[in-house]
């Protein structure tokens, strides 16, 4: 972004916010009904099902999830790997402090509030960990708590599509609905997708669960540099088609794109890309619902698509969110479901810190974003 003119980095920080925001819309929408079929969202809300943000069971309107949270620690990661890379001159970091990012997401799960930091705790520090919001339990995956409690770090390897050895036959959507950032440092869409594999074997060790994350980076990437939707999922699945093992999270989002030519969509259409658990259906059916409805007047539209079908409705919703946001900019967002999802201004700062720190020399206030 060096020499890039005020409207380009207008636009591209318009983008970041737009992802990131738009992924906790998708999931907050998502959150209610994140477990019930598409018979039970009718029973409960009518024969469109969700038509907006909805109380959760403890009766609050807004509310994210670990998708959420884990999608910020992967930004403030990134963050971390790039100043320690200008600061040290040496750069490769990235997977273990992203990890390491994680561990504080970590704490959020295992604390009531933050945890002193210092001893033994000394990765424990910095600014977001200490957003009491984030320390709330929003049904985590499984595999993310167990994955994170080994210790491995996965090594950064170039053939991509092997087993990692953290829970080595999970390929669940915990991969893929927090790895947007991965797209938005402004570097090239093959960078963002072996960031996004790499990391994601921190906790998942099928090659289709960390195919699928670095698929959603690189489309995010591709969106950032002004692509269509249309053309910017091609383009990633070009690149997805390069790595051996690629063909069952190719087969999903050919699935996804070539439903989205058939017509009007629908919640049945969604319902034959599966229910999102697992990482290459939640990316389908965000895909879908992005490709079907892809105009700037029809974000809202396409975001309560995306959630309402059986299973993972927080996450499809997440990352359809992410599409869009990156498509489309923080300014199309729907004004009254942004303003009351949870934590917006400190995801709308963290963007903010993700644009600047990848587009300049930045010297963080103390305790900030520490280098670890």
């Amino acid at each position: 972004m060096n020499g890039a003119s005020w409207n380009d980095r207008t636009d591209r920080r318009a983008r970041v916010r737009g992802c990131l925001l738009g992924g906790a819309i998708g999931d907050a929408l998502g959150n209610p009904v994140e477990f019930l079929s598409l018979a039970g969202i009718r029973r409960a809300h009518g024969e469109h099902g969700v038509q907006g943000l909805l109380p959760d069971e403890e009766g609050v309107v807004g509310r994210v999830t670990d998708d959420t949270q884990m999608t910020l620690f992967t930004a403030e990661g990134l963050i971390r790997a790039h100043s320690r890379a200008k600061s040290k001159g040496v750069g490769g970091a990235e997977t273990a402090l992203v990890r390491n990012a994680y561990l504080r997401w970590l704490d959020t799960q295992n604390h009531p509030a933050p945890p002193a930091a210092g001893g033994d705790n000394v990765i424990r520090t910095g600014w977001l960990r200490q957003q009491p919001w984030l320390y709330a339990r929003r049904a985590p995956g499984n595999a993310c708590l167990t994955g994170l409690a080994t210790g491995h770090v996965p090594e950064p390897v170039d053939r991509l599509g092997t087993p990692g050895p953290v829970n080595t036959g999970s390929k669940g959507c915990g991969t893929v609905m927090r790895s947007a950032p991965f797209g938005l440092t402004g570097q090239d869409a093959p960078v963002g997708f072996r960031l996004a594999h790499w990391c994601a074997q921190i906790t998942h060790g099928h090659p289709t669960g960390a195919y699928a994350a670095g698929a959603l980076a690189a489309i995010v990437a591709h969106l950032l540099e002004g692509d269509s939707m249309p053309g910017a999922v091609l383009r990633a699945m070009d690149l997805l088609g390069r790595h051996p093992g690629h063909e069952e999270t190719t087969a999903a989002l050919r699935a996804a794109v070539d439903l989205a030519a058939q017509g009007a969509p629908t919640a049945e259409k969604v319902e034959t890309l599966g229910a999102g658990w697992v990482a290459e259906e939640a990316l389908a059916i965000a895909v879908y619902c992005a490709l079907v409805l892809p105009g700037a007047d029809q974000v809202a539209q396409a975001l309560l698509l995306s959630v309402n079908h059986s299973g993972d409705s927080d996450s499809t919703g997440a990352i359809c969110g992410n599409l869009l946001g990156a498509r489309h900019g923080d300014v199309c967002l729907p004004a009254s479901w942004l303003v009351a999802t949870e934590g917006r201004a400190v995801i709308t700062e963290v963007a903010d810190d993700l644009c600047v720190e990848f587009e300049h020399a930045v010297d963080w206030p103390a305790g900030r974003y520490p280098v670890c």
